[in-house]
């Protein structure tokens, strides 16, 4: 519920369209990037206030999902309780979606009471009715820890040759991105204790979905037709038809979790695929304790459901099944919408690598929530995946906010306020009798180009086409400019003031009719938009076809009274400049945790600007002193050393020896460098292959086995590996490696009698977080931090 709307209890009310809509429920663990946004909650948020703009009787439901391993994981990082991370993200995702104005009717969560209760009736049902088996599955278990080992409580190194990640998942390996089963790794360990675990058996409920096959595939081909699930829909839940209907467990050796009601399996929790989509109906139950009128009414209420690809055979399959296999009336799904995914810049947006911006920062950006909603909603990946850069974003602002919407209503309503012989001193004129649209042709084609639009629009909406929506209810703007313009009422007001008045009458209605199309996509903006026209939301915000709203939109001069007085005109937009798109893009590059470390370095940089110059013995220098030794040999200091980002365009063996290899470097210069490395025993050939290195370019070229070599590959090393130190991806080739707090440019070439490299090499290794340092500070390109894979505390040279 979105603070500024009070909660009013709705029921289904017999003879009007009752619409229950639910978005994903987002994970709890973590804060909520972009992505995740328009894939679930505002992608429901604009039909619920679409709805609700037509008077239909609609309720939206959502909340966060608790439950399960990665909130137990999450605990553990973060030294706490599953309970209290619950607590802190579920705080933290409200408090987004107010920002993101979200108008949920109830923002619940599964770890309430409600859930237990709901998800153990449901469970009971399946029982009795005997869809359920039982069967024994192998598991890791910890002895330490007396418990069974969920996927992301085990580590161990990658089973797959060529990896060996000492740090792999349970569940899948980090590195090489192959997905894996905590029994395939080597050299398990328990994530908690650090101790070996074993594998043992452990029984497990089972939910026969083969024997419900017919039963499901009967409502999936009716439904799937009558609701117009979208294509991207049908075809995942046609695969998972055609490769046929497995079993699926639905209980877990946890904690964290609603209890089976069994004394069997007293000690185990239900799977989060079984008991997530039951939050739905369980907050729903906090909503109103009447909830069966909406879940238990399939004549009376329909189901839309909003959510991202990797949710579809949860809601087309699983739930579904889950239902029917109880033999009770549920409300089962009519209409699913869903969206591919949204990426960022160059990449994917990630929760887990906090790759993209959140939604924690677009508010802290100050670019107002309307334009954030717009353009995601303009982006929105309907049927394949779309790109957020921050150079669209400030297109669609500029283009279609700024010069398009906010350059129409502004023109109107500061016409309409000027004083009496300059404007209609902010009174709507009254439109003389001897005028009327059918006596002026520009008007009359208006009219019904608008009225095209707006049927387009319903009929868009009803199908949860969104993005077409928005695009429809923007052409209406430019419709209006170019009536504007091709009516020249700056000229009609000095040569024909009654044509004039029917102009200006016709541009506020439509400046009316686009708050009130607009609204479900930028409510913020309709808000401020009736506020300029001194118009009550409450009452004029509607597009319901028993109020005439419909057919008096098709005749826009007749939509605001004459002798109505306008409030202030005020410019709706502001222009994104340049420079902080810029500031932006370099602002969010990399990852959240390569951010907290730029910011840390910035704040170590500016207290060492503020600290005075000292001698080591606690004596300040005088400046005079300070200036004199600046003159003579400067001080070994990092920043003399030229470290750049490389780019390897080719390697390969040499050709007289063994242990090396010869490489090809861009480093940002009209050649690349010929570079010899000592690295064939550690790094197979194929991947030292087009990968960005760090390269340090301003050692003196030393000639290796015949071929000389102008610069020097970092590596971090221990004592039985080596890796190599490697920017973030989006890093410029050719860009400096940069140590914040450290100031200065580099040597030219470094003298080896003075033996500077040898004398900083000491303090260069990797951390425990994989990031390369040189003593505390990080190697920072703009893109982010320098890292390893898996070497911790290595030496790099």
């Amino acid at each position: 519920m979105t603070e500024e709307n009070p909660k009013v209890t709705k029921l289904p009310i017999e003879g009007k369209r009752n619409i229950l809509i639910t978005s994903a429920l987002p994970y709890v663990n973590n804060v909520p990037h972009l992505g995740n946004i328009i894939g679930c909650v505002l992608s429901a948020d604009v039909f619920a206030r679409y709805c609700r703009l037509r008077g239909y009787n609609a309720i939206y439901i959502c909340g966060t999902d608790e439950y399960g391993t990665a909130t137990e994981t999450k605990a553990l990082e973060e030294n706490c309780s599953p309970k209290q991370i619950c607590d802190k993200y579920h705080a933290i995702h409200k408090e987004v979606y107010n920002w993101f104005n979200i108008s949920f009717d109830e923002f619940g969560r599964t770890s309430s009471p409600q859930q237990t209760e709901v998800c153990q009736a449901i469970f009971k049902r399946l029982y009795d009715n005997q869809w359920l088996s039982e069967n024994t599955m192998q598991q890791l278990y910890c002895d330490t820890c007396e418990k069974f080992l969920a996927d992301r409580l085990v580590e161990g190194d990658c089973p797959t040759l060529g990896c060996e990640y000492d740090s792999a998942r349970g569940d899948q390996c980090e590195k090489c991105g192959k997905l894996l089963n905590p029994t395939e790794l080597k050299n398990p360990r328990c994530k908690v204790c650090q101790k070996s675990p074993r594998i043992r058996d452990t029984d497990h409920l089972f939910l026969e979905l083969p024997l419900l096959k017919d039963r499901l595939e009967k409502y999936i081909n009716e439904m799937s037709v009558v609701g117009l699930w979208s294509q991207n829909a049908i075809q995942t839940t046609n695969s998972w038809l055609r490769e046929g209907l497995k079993q699926r467990c639905i209980t877990r050796d946890l904690k964290w979790g609603v209890p089976v009601p069994h004394e069997k399996y007293s000690d185990k929790v239900f799977y989060v695929w079984f008991d997530a989509p039951i939050g739905y109906v369980s907050i729903t139950s906090c909503y109103t304790p009447e909830w069966e009128k909406w879940w238990k009414n399939p004549e009376n209420v329909e189901l839309y459901q909003f959510m991202g690809k990797d949710n579809v055979p949860f809601h087309t399959v699983m739930f579904p099944s889950t239902l029917l296999g109880t033999g009770e009336n549920w409300t089962l799904m009519k209409t699913i919408s869903v969206t591919e995914y949204l990426n960022y810049e160059a990449g994917k947006f990630s929760k887990s690598k906090g790759i993209g911006v959140f939604g924690n920062d677009a508010k802290d950006t100050g670019i107002p929530v309307e334009v954030w909603r717009y353009y995601l909603l303009t982006n929105r990946p309907e049927v394949s995946d779309t790109l957020f850069t921050w150079s669209d974003l400030q297109a669609k602002l500029n283009s279609e906010l700024l010069n398009n919407l906010g350059n129409f209503i502004n023109r109107v309503l500061s016409f309409i306020a000027k004083p009496a012989g300059q404007g209609y001193d902010s009174i709507i004129p009254a439109i003389p009798d001897d005028v009327s649209d059918d006596s002026h042709e520009l008007t009359k084609k208006l009219a019904i180009e608008v009225s095209a639009y707006l049927e387009q629009y319903i009929d868009a909406m009803e199908k949860v086409k969104l993005k077409q929506g928005l695009k429809l209810a923007m052409s209406i703007s430019s419709e209006g400019n170019r009536y504007l313009q091709e009516a020249e009422f700056w000229c009609l007001y000095k040569d024909n003031k009654p044509l004039c008045s029917l102009v200006m009458k016709t541009a506020v209605g439509i400046v009316h009719l686009l708050a009130c199309l607009l609204e479900p996509f930028i409510p913020s903006f309709t808000l401020e938009v009736f506020k300029q026209l001194n118009l009550s939301p409450e009452t004029h915000l509607s597009l319901r076809d028993e109020k005439g709203d419909i057919d008096r939109a098709k005749r826009p001069w007749e939509i605001i009274s004459a002798g109505h007085k306008i409030g202030k005109p005020q410019p709706l937009f502001r222009e994104l400049k340049d420079e902080e798109v810029e500031f932006y893009r370099e602002k969010f590059a990399g990852s959240q945790a390569d951010r907290i470390v730029r910011a840390e370095a910035e704040k170590v940089a500016e207290q060492l600007k503020k600290t005075k110059v000292s001698d080591g013995s606690g004596k300040k220098k005088s400046s005079k002193e300070a200036k004199n030794k600046a003159v003579g040999e400067p001080d070994i200091s990092i920043s003399r050393l030229d470290i750049r980002v490389g780019l390897i365009k080719k390697a390969e063996k040499h050709p007289a020896a063994d242990t090396l290899y010869v490489e090809e470097i861009d480093v940002g210069e009209e050649q690349p460098r010929t570079v010899v490395s000592g690295l064939v025993n550690y790094i197979p050939l194929d991947e030292m292959q087009n990968r960005k290195v760090c390269v340090l370019c301003n050692l003196k070229p030393v000639t290796m086995r015949g071929i000389k070599s102008h610069a020097m590959v970092l590596a971090a090393s221990n004592d039985s590996k080596v890796e190599l130190v490697e920017p973030p991806t989006d890093a410029r080739v050719g860009e400096r490696v940069t140590f914040p707090g450290y100031e200065g440019n580099p040597d030219e070439i470094l003298n080896p009698k003075k033996k500077v490299w040898e004398t900083l090499q000491v303090d260069l290794h990797s951390n425990d977080e994989l990031v390369a340092c040189y003593k505390d500070v990080p190697l920072t390109t703009s893109a982010g931090i320098c890292k390893v894979s898996s070497i911790r505390g290595g030496s790099i040279k």
